[in-house]
């Protein structure tokens, strides 16, 4: 048997980890790591070991074991969890190595091949799989970082007096394991930048079978800061190294978080009486969710109501500045969530304002005379990016504990106190009824290695991170890829899902790049949540919702590794993602096309009828089995059978599969988009309309309606593409509706710089910048729409049956227009859905002029334009006219009109 494969340059290296420790005895070795045309039945391989390091690879056989070839191959049991190694090498360890596998991942293992008698590969060998075949099953039933034992409570007021803490930390391959303790306790009020006094008190940890390290201390512990000192044997040059670092499932930490604290969660003096006593938002299904996407610092940085010292944290949500009563006023028409951008503690932003750049105030007041379409803003903000307060925070340092940068000051931002302000922000927006999301970045981590952000690598080296064949951490995501696969790294993401929802009451969770995860995954996190109820927890986990990016790309690409949480897998569970048919054919084009001016959708005066066809796939839950009469192909078809590029336009069985949106944080804003696609003399009034037949394509539409914060009040960010490290200045959030961040200089460059020609002109034009009655108009059509989606529960069907009995598209074929689309919900098949209306006609017309629509099979049929409309901001939806006699209902331009049918 000759494997076949390519030649690799350097086969004896040690700093390459090519080979593979799958299960207690066996390993796998790719063929392709393998020298060419060696027979293999003529190769001898051997796992070397060195307890304390030091292996030095020669034709000599060193201490260790021989492997036997395994010709059967790997078993399918095994290779369902390691897809990518199939055709790989199977070697078997003899029983007695295999017996002490524990003790020898401890020290320096080595695969050697050799062929009749010389070297001709050493490599190191990766372990996550042997990790978790030795130690997942027992570990996972162990709770990590800081738990308390029950305690007495004493006289002083919501204090917890006697509660024991208990440090586990899993490191199965650690030599040693010691906790640090610093003895000092940050003082009551301070607000100064504090750093544990003294050195730390080392406690050793006592080793489980399981893998886990723990301590026991007693009460004196409480609001002690430490760290977790481990002894491991590592590359370069494969010797014993002492480590420090932060606990990985640390709940709270010190100003900079340099170092974990001992924080009692139930301990009531970070328990806000606001956020004990905020009503629980109402429970509501996936698909009745309205989602309004915001980041902590935009809501409140530039909202002159709220105090200085509180804008951009935490606590400016519970203050009625103009950013709450802007929730406040979405909430009253119907919105019911906020999802908010990263909480966890990130590595991005400076926590001690004394550590942050900030710009000259003088600077700041003279940025706004500028020339608009300049280059001289964008180089202020680069100036300072990297150590000012702005970064969106897809930067994980630690996940189980807030971020201390949106605290009120450097003190806040310790311990229990950033907790506490954290806690306030949940039960401000709980007062308004809106439900939270949190944003999760579980797929990647800053660093890894020993860098200072890597904890998870000093805990347990090379086990948390998805490697490539070299033994490489993978960077697909940009970033260093976590590998949720492996069972411990599950393990936080679920712990870490628990622990937001059971001590922040937070109500879903929104996952980034979740097509980076495992269907197991979600499924894990959904079980554990579902397992919390009011009783015994304090709250309903099973109301909790969860959606997020199901992108397919990267090496886990095509299930390649594990079957992922992408697009059209996850039937059956409730999990969404967010819909980029819908997106694209709304907006054109694609969101990283090379110009943003290229490729016109539906509502940015296209009349592409392919676009008109994923439009309406869209407006139907994204479903596959949704059947229409095709624009573009004069045939009937499925969902499943539009086209979106090589992938199916509906791939949802169910419409909570689906989250609908035109616009979030990522890529150029709604109205920036409107800004570059329409022709530059579109007047401002066709512009603002099309704003509102955008945002009406998601919030009129089956499956869950997702607005980026701003949307609705024509936000713009210069046209910038990427705003994730542009500051403030290109961040601005307006509510008070008078700037809506247009033409504030040419975006930085890294992301937009090659579109510059293109984008000056538009942000010089004065004629581009909406007034400040503009935006006002925007905001009252998009309340409108809210309101039609609240008070029609036939928006809101829930079910693919539903949809599939209910929902229908009369005007859709080669007859119609593309820029006009009919969906008729009639409610009058199977168990109705709405008490009040038998049926809801809406019609979107992106078109220039009126539409009239021939709708033959609903002639003499009472119909009517919605309550909503009839009273609403818009006098041009009031033309809405109805035909009963002949079928025919006609729509003033640019507008979405919705008719309903009385029972």
């Amino acid at each position: 048997m000759r494997p076949h494969h390519h030649a690799v340059p350097r086969p004896v290296d040690l700093t390459a980890a090519r080979a593979h420790w799958l299960t207690a005895d066996l390993l796998a070795l790719p063929a392709t790591a393998l020298p060419h045309d060696l027979p293999v039945h003529e190769l001898a391989a051997r796992l070397e070991h060195a307890p304390d390091g030091g292996i030095h690879p020669r034709d000599e056989p060193g201490a260790g074991w021989d492997l036997h070839l395994d010709d059967s191959g790997l078993p399918a049991s095994v290779l369902a969890g390691v897809p990518h190694l199939a055709g790989a090498l199977a070697l078997r360890l003899p029983g007695e190595a295999a017996a002490l596998a524990g003790d020898l991942l401890t020290g320096q293992v080595a695969l050697t091949v050799r062929h009749r008698g010389r070297l001709v590969l050493a490599t190191s060998v990766q372990v996550p799989h042997v990790l978790d075949d030795l130690y997942a099953e027992a570990a996972r039933r162990r709770r990590y970082g800081v738990t308390w034992a029950d305690g007495e409570r004493d006289g002083a007021a919501g204090d917890v007096a006697g509660r024991v803490p208990t440090v586990t930390v899993w490191a199965p391959t650690a030599r040693q394991v010691s906790l640090l303790l610093w003895e000092g306790v940050q003082p009551d009020g301070a607000t100064a930048a504090w750093a544990p006094p003294g050195q730390p008190r080392r406690v050793p940890m006592a080793r489980s079978d399981d893998g886990a390290w723990s301590v026991t201390g007693d009460p004196a512990w409480r609001d002690r800061c430490y760290q977790l000192e481990l002894s491991h044997v590592l590359p370069p040059p494969w010797t014993e190294q002492v480590v420090r670092t932060t606990d990985p499932w640390s709940v709270a930490l010190t100003l900079g978080s340099t170092h974990s604290v001992l924080v009692d969660l139930d301990d009531e003096r970070w328990a806000p009486g606001r956020w004990r006593q905020a009503p629980a938002p109402a429970r509501v299904r996936p698909v009745d969710q309205t989602v309004y996407e915001v980041h902590v610092r935009d809501f409140s940085r530039d909202d002159p109501q709220v105090p200085e010292e509180l804008r951009g944290t935490y606590r400016a949500f519970g203050v009625d500045g103009l950013g709450r009563r802007h929730l406040r006023t979405l909430a009253e028409a119907g919105l019911n969530t906020v999802h908010l951008l990263p909480v966890f503690d990130l590595t991005s932003v400076p926590e001690d304002p004394a550590d942050r750049a900030r710009p000259d105030p003088r600077v700041l007041a003279e940025l706004s005379r500028l020339d608009p379409g300049g280059t001289e803003q964008q180089r202020l903000v680069r100036r300072t990016a990297h150590l000012d307060a702005f970064n969106w925070g897809y930067d994980p340092w630690h996940f189980l504990a807030p971020e201390g940068s949106y605290t009120t000051d450097p003190g806040a931002a310790h311990g229990g106190r950033r907790v506490a302000q954290c806690r306030e922000m949940v039960a401000g927006l709980h007062e308004l009824g809106l439900r939270v999301v949190l944003d999760q970045v579980y797929n990647h981590t800053t660093a890894s290695g020993l860098q200072e952000t890597s904890v998870l690598d000093r805990v347990v080296p090379g086990y948390y991170h998805r490697l490539d064949g070299q033994g490489r951490v993978e960077t697909s995501t940009c970033c260093q890829n976590v590998a949720t696969e492996h069972a411990m790294a599950e393990q936080l993401m679920v712990d870490g899902c628990v622990l937001w929802v059971r001590h922040y009451r937070v109500d879903g969770f929104r996952f980034d790049l979740m097509g980076h995860h495992s269907r197991a995954n979600l499924e894990a996190v959904r079980a554990a949540l579902d397992a919390l109820t009011p009783e015994q927890h304090g709250v309903d986990g099973s109301a909790v919702t969860l959606y997020g990016e199901g992108w397919n790309f990267g090496e886990v690409a095509g299930d390649a590794r594990f079957h992922q949480a992408v697009q059209g897998q996850l039937d059956g569970t409730g999990i969404g993602t967010f819909n980029d048919r819908l997106r694209d054919a709304v907006r054109g084009g694609a969101v990283h096309d090379e110009s943003g001016r290229s490729g016109h959708g539906w509502a940015t005066g296209g009349s592409d009828p392919h676009d008109t066809d994923l439009l309406q796939v869209g407006l139907a839950g994204g479903l596959r089995d949704v059947r229409l009469h095709s624009h573009a192909t004069g045939r009937w078809t499925t969902g499943a059978g539009v086209p979106y590029g090589a992938a199916p336009g509906g791939y949802a069985l169910e419409p909570d599969e689906v989250v609908n949106y035109v616009d979030a944080h990522d890529n150029e804003t709604l109205w920036d988009t409107l800004l570059l696609k329409l022709p530059d003399a579109t007047p401002m009034a066709e512009r603002v309309r099309r704003n509102t037949l955008a945002l009406a394509c998601v919030t009129l539409s089956q499956g869950v309606s997702f607005w980026h914060a701003g949307a609705e009040i024509l936000r713009s960010k210069s046209l910038d593409r990427n705003s994730y490290d542009s500051g403030d200045w290109f961040n601005l959030l307006d509510f008070s509706l008078q700037d809506n961040g247009f033409g504030r200089g040419l975006p930085p460059s890294p992301d937009n710089g090659a579109r510059w020609d293109e984008l000056a002109p538009l942000l010089r034009d004065p004629a581009l910048r909406p007034t400040p009655e503009d935006v006002r108009t925007a905001l009252a059509g998009a309340l409108d729409l809210l309101r039609l989606r609240r008070d029609l529960p036939l928006l809101r069907l829930g079910s693919g049956e539903r949809i599939r009995t209910k929902v229908s598209f009369p005007l859709s074929g080669p007859s119609g227009r593309p820029e006009v689309v009919v969906m008729l919900v009639d409610d009058r098949p199977g168990e109705p859905a709405d008490p009040r209306w038998s049926g809801a006609l809406v019609v979107l017309n992106a078109g220039r002029d009126e539409a009239e629509a021939s709708l033959p099979g609903l002639a003499g049929q009472d119909w009517e334009l919605s309550p909503v409309q009839r009273h609403g901001s818009d006098p041009v939806v009031r033309g809405t006219r109805w035909d009963a006699a002949r079928g025919r209902v006609r729509v003033p331009a640019l507008t979405a009109a919705v008719l309903v049918r009385p029972r």
